[in-house]
């Protein structure tokens, strides 16, 4: 299981935001964010958006805090990214 965040970088409703993505599977990644409290309507096509906050949380359940690129690199490589242009 790979299931990975990043740094929290987005401003939103007065929050800063990361990304939590799998390499995996996008099976995995409902059923660690379920797991952890992360609710499915902050799910974006290939990734949960999770307020700063929660970040130790993630990570001491075993996610792996990873950089802005190394997550979107990975997330390409598994095959699960949806691109810009197939988000409209």
């Amino acid at each position: 299981m790979t299931v990975l965040v990043d740094d929290p970088r987005w401003p939103a409703h007065g929050r800063l935001w990361a990304h939590l993505v799998s390499d995996e599977s996008l099976d995995e990644l409902h059923a660690f964010a379920r797991a952890h409290d992360v609710p499915a309507r902050a799910f974006d096509l290939d990734h949960y958006d999770v307020p700063e906050e929660i970040i130790p949380r993630l990570v001491a359940a075993g996610a792996q805090h990873v950089g802005g690129k190394e997550l979107v690199r990975r997330l390409i490589a598994s095959g699960l990214r949806i691109p810009a242009r197939d988000r409209r």
